[in-house]
């Protein structure tokens, strides 16, 4: 029988493979069955650090404007200042919140400042 020589669509996938893995280090570089498995464990890492990564800027901006909120009111805090936003229906999400945060503390001021004038207005009538 005489060989066979095999073509060139298995070494393509293999390259195609090495190309993907090649800045990692090590045997994770060079070896084809090696290559597969850190191939399959990156891609699961990247698919649930993606997840991870909404949660955690999620929290990083809860962190950064309740550190904002509570530098102005003593009673006054997240929680409160997110249901007020709702109530008065002012739907900044917390992304933006955030920036304003950190960039422009006075202009959030005058936004928690302007919610709480108007709750104080709505809750004692009396005063007017």
């Amino acid at each position: 029988m005489t060989r066979v020589k095999r073509g060139y669509i298995a070494r393509r996938r293999r390259t195609k493979i090495r190309l993907l893995a090649s800045t990692f280090r090590g045997a994770h570089s060079r070896l084809t069955r090696i290559i597969a498995q850190q191939k399959i464990k990156a891609l699961v890492s990247a698919h649930r650090d993606r997840d991870r990564q909404k949660r955690d800027f999620r929290r990083l901006w809860i962190t950064r404007i309740n550190a904002v909120i509570r530098e102005r009111g003593v009673y006054y805090n997240y929680s409160i200042f997110l249901r007020d936003l709702y109530k008065r229906q002012l739907l900044l999400n917390r992304k933006v919140l955030a920036q304003i945060a950190i960039l422009n503390r006075n202009c959030l001021y005058m936004i928690s400042n302007e919610i709480i004038q108007k709750e104080d207005w709505k809750e004692c009538p009396e005063m007017i």
